[in-house]
């Protein structure tokens, strides 16, 4: 069994697409273990993206996912990293598969609904930002 973290962003809880998505991903056949609705700090952006720190766009992300609230939730289930990651779709929405979340819902690259983790290790450290 797999954890997953998945982040509903800003764009996303303010267009009232909330329950939409988590169906979309209960639909899945993965369970939700743990979900909460938080406002992230800057610190918290800056630990979640950190891999992207010296990229041009690192600010601009980091304002953007502290604009609003977010509601983040991990999901379990077998191959869960690789099955969110599908129902999402590709990071910028233009290039994404259709039917997929982020076709259907994403705005631009840099507004595009959703996060998901990227591994099992990548996971596993960004559900302790977000749980205890």
């Amino acid at each position: 069994m797999e954890r997953s973290l998945v982040l509903i962003k800003p764009d996303a809880v303010e267009r009232n697409l909330t329950g939409t998505l988590i169906s979309r991903f209960e639909g899945l056949e993965l369970k939700l273990v743990a979900l909460r609705m938080l406002q992230p700090d800057k610190e918290l952006a800056r630990r979640h993206y950190a891999v992207h720190r010296d990229k041009p766009f690192f600010d601009r992300l980091i304002d953007y996912i502290t604009s609003g609230p977010i509601v983040a939730m991990v999901f379990e289930g077998d191959n869960a990293v690789e099955v969110l990651r599908k129902a999402m779709g590709a990071t910028d929405p233009a290039k994404a598969e259709a039917g997929t979340i982020r076709a259907e819902f994403g705005l631009d690259i840099e507004r595009n609904t959703i996060h998901g983790s990227d591994s099992v290790e990548t996971a596993k450290e960004e559900i302790k930002l977000y749980f205890a």
